[in-house]
């Protein structure tokens, strides 16, 4: 992109070029960000050079993202687009400059962290590139995420070709449906795709003279004589339809018809869903280490899945019942949780249940205290196996699809679809990998307390292995003109000493869909449906507020009339609490204007068994010290139930206050969905889902957490308008409406499951099972994974 143009505008401006080079160089830095770097070309354009602005190499040092200083030599790696890089390496004193590939970058890398390990001609690389050579990928960058309709449009060209063989598939692809041995679309007396159109013919003329009302039970002896099992539809109007959409699939081939008619095949009666770590319950677990958003996530998606799969069941014309299984694993030291209960049926559901498996040590006892989702690695092949017994006991037999979440779920996810031939969804929430400055090339440094090498292999393996993955939002994938997306970031890195990855993972890769959450409406709806309002509880509320106890708070208000700042989240670094605290506390104006009311953690010290949380503790009680916050600032320990937490979010609102979601990185928000939909104004991060959700300065605000400075600004001039127009309500109102009309769990649910269903199909007509790729996937697991997990057990 710049080789060219470049070459010879360093001939002709090598003196100002020469000089920047050696600004950098002499930060004396062996890892540049791009700010940085950003921030060395601006003074040094300020100084008599702003030509250079607009020029090539303007351009150039825009697109870049981290400079690698091994003097005389810079090394670069530039974002030409999302998705699109490229590797430069300048030597300063000879002014010149050179392309190279990733594999040069990344030995580049290397030389700062670990010489013998980039000097190393024989270490391991990772590269998918040459498994991905003749397979479909996107090409343009507003197609990423929307994978199954990309699929749709490829593979039915290729389905349907003259020689007809597309149409057999499809033809044994509708064969293959059974349920507890029950025959479901054909039976026997068709045998070939000429018999499927003259059946469907026959069968669409006999329909037609039918009352459109007519169950299947009235019409089904004829059309089993014409070859036709249940599943077609709960009346003749709509067997007629589904029939009638399939009959215009094989005539004229059409991508649209195609996936209406796929997406109700019957074909997804039971679900497994595996999230191991944290502490897996509904009630009384939120705020426990590692748990928070993503069990909120998975209960809510559990009803709205079972309520979807009953209604498509029943208008497949099927008497048969959904089974949803969780699998998390059994704590039998769970305090106060329900954590220790093999068996847990989920509210709101007629047949969904958690099921709970132990870890288990090396003489196969029961490891009965919580683990650390950094630790439990080693303990993840083993339950697998457990696992499958399980299921298959459970259920009968296979689930349908397994869908994993987070990194552990999805390792096991991997191993367990694998086994079974089951198609396997991932859903990342969040990528440790994005949360820590260079993690990957400093992975030593952290690998005692974090286990990077395992974590960052297990993520790598899982989302190459998965056959589609769920993200909620464009930017978890690919991130913005400006920022990496989290699974971008996968692409290619080195872990030195360990392995490269040369090519990793691409964000045009069609198994990449965006299926964005909702919240529960049962439990978080608008301040303003009084006749929902929990008001019992406002007495309950006002003292967690406004009251003198200091066992479960810290912090009396002394001003009451003031509205709130409110912030709920875990108690830990990147969800920065106590960065939204020292925001205020440095504030004058905005401790003036407003009380800050902050839900998160414990409070004592001593009861805390998180040693992340133990340090956000320590540094809280400085900044109360520090800024004198003991007035302003009231500090509750954290709240598990989701009723309490809906209604205090209302009880802010009634009081004209504010959310706040301070993190340093956010891969979705539920608590900004949850605050929004009850109509409380939110300002949350702008890095991650909370950017898409929210469209900035109509139904809320984007703040940068590096910048605390301008976010207070921000909130103080809202506040501020608030009281001379009815800016407030402007806000509300918008936020109500962006969430009933983007993010709802009925819409999640019909999606998740004609992907489930669409994936399904192509993955059995075609080679989307990337045979070669999960054989060198398997081979990877085996040689790398496998001994990183087996390390940390010993």
């Amino acid at each position: 992109m710049f080789t060219s143009k470049l070459s010879k505008f360093l001939s002709e401006h090598r003196k100002e070029v020469y000089l920047l080079l050696r600004k950098i160089v002499h930060l004396q830095r062996p890892l540049l960000l791009k700010s940085e770097i950003r921030k060395v070309f601006d003074e040094f354009c300020e100084e008599n050079h702003k030509f250079l602005r607009d020029s090539i190499l303007g351009k150039l040092i825009s697109h870049i993202e981290v400079g690698v200083i091994q003097s005389p030599w810079i090394g670069l790696s530039v974002r030409t687009d999302i998705g699109e890089w490229e590797y430069y390496r300048f030597h300063v004193e000879e002014v010149s400059f050179e392309e190279i590939s990733v594999r040069e970058y990344l030995k580049f890398e290397e030389q700062i962290v670990d010489h013998q390990a980039a000097g190393d001609d024989w270490i391991l690389e990772f590269d998918l590139g040459p498994f991905n050579r003749g397979f479909p990928l996107l090409k343009e960058k507003r197609s990423i995420g929307k994978g199954v309709e990309f699929l749709d449009r490829h593979l039915s060209t290729l389905l349907f070709s003259p020689s007809g063989e597309g149409l057999q598939k499809l033809f044994e692809f509708l064969n293959v449906h059974k349920y507890q041995g029950q025959q479901l679309m054909l039976n026997n007396r068709i045998s070939s795709v000429d018999d499927l159109q003259k059946a469907l013919r026959k069968a669409e003329t006999y329909l037609k003279k039918v009352s459109k009302s007519k169950k299947w039970t009235d019409v089904e002896d004829d059309l089993q004589t014409m070859g036709f099992e249940k599943g077609w539809g709960n009346t003749t109007a709509r067997i007629l339809e589904n029939m009638g959409l399939l009959l215009d699939t094989l005539e004229a081939p059409d991508p649209n018809n195609l996936q209406k008619f796929l997406g109700r095949i019957p074909m997804v009666f039971n679900i497994v869903i595996l999230s191991p770590h944290g502490y897996f319950g509904q009630s009384n677990v939120l705020g426990f280490p590692d748990t928070g958003g993503q069990v909120v996530y998975i209960l809510d998606q559990v009803r709205a899945l079972e309520t979807e799969m009953r209604e498509q069941i029943e208008k497949q014309g099927l008497d048969i019942t959904p089974q949803i299984l969780v699998i998390t694993r059994l704590i039998p030291e769970a305090g106060n949780t329900t954590c220790d209960q093999k068996e847990e049926s989920i509210f709101g559901t007629k047949h969904a249940k958690i099921l709970r498996v132990p870890f288990r040590n090396n003489h196969g006892e029961i490891i009965p205290h919580w683990i650390s989702r950094f630790d439990i690695w080693p303990h993840l092949e083993g339950f697998t196996l457990e696992v499958e017994k399980e299921i298959l006991a459970e259920l009968g037999g296979k689930p349908d699809i397994i869908v994993g979440n987070y990194s552990d779920g999805n390792v096991v996810a991997t191993l367990l679809s694998q086994r079974l031939g089951v198609t396997q969804c991932n859903i990342a929430h969040a990528l440790e990998k994005n949360k820590y400055l260079f993690s990957a090339l400093y992975w030593k440094d952290n690998e005692h307390q974090y286990h990077f090498s395992s974590h960052f292999t297990a993520d790598l393996l899982a989302m190459n292995a998965a056959d589609f993955i769920i993200s909620s939002t464009y930017q978890e994938i690919a991130g913005t003109e400006d920022s990496i997306g989290q699974y971008e970031s996968y692409s290619s890195f080195t872990m030195p000493g360990l392995y490269r990855v040369i090519d990793g993972i691409s964000v045009y890769d069609p198994k990449f869909n965006i299926v964005s959450p909702g919240c529960d409406t049962e439990v978080y709806f608008p301040y303003t449906q009084h006749e929902l309002r929990l008001k019992d509880l406002h007495s309950e509320i006002g003292g967690m507020i406004f009251g003198d106890d200091q066992t479960n708070a810290r912090g009396v208000l002394a001003d009451r009339d003031k509205p709130l700042i409110f912030t709920i989240a875990r108690l830990d670094y990147i969800k920065n609490i106590t960065g939204l605290v020292e925001w205020y506390a440095q504030n004058d104006r905005l401790r003036e204007m407003a009380n800050l009311f902050v839900i998160s953690g414990n409070v004592d010290f001593d009861k805390s068994n998180d040693e992340e949380e133990k340090k956000q503790i320590q540094i809280m009680y400085g900044l109360f010290e520090k800024y004198d916050l003991w007035k302003q600032v009231r500090w509750h320990i954290k709240e598990s139930d989701k009723n309490l937490v809906g209604e205090i979010y209302r009880y802010v609102a009634d009081h004209k206050g504010i959310f706040v979601q301070p993190a340093l990185f956010e891969a979705f928000g539920l608590t900004v969905i949850e605050s929004m939909s009850s109509g409380l104004p939110t300002f949350a991060t702008q890095y991650g889902g909370p950017l898409e959700i929210i469209e900035h300065g109509v139904s809320g605000y984007h703040i940068d957490p590096n910048r605390g400075d301008k976010a207070t600004k921000l909130i103080v001039e809202f506040f501020e308008r608030a009281q001379k127009e009815d800016h407030w309500k402007q806000i509300s109102d918008a936020a109500i409406q962006r969430i009933e009309a983007c993010y709802t769990w009925k819409l999640y649910a019909k999606r998740l499951l004609n992907l489930s269903r669409i994936y399904g199909f192509w993955k059995y007509v075609s080679n989307l099972e990337r045979e070669e790729t999960q054989r060198y996937l398997g081979m990877f697991y085996s040689v790398m994974l496998r001994k990183l997990f087996q390390n940390i057990g010993n």
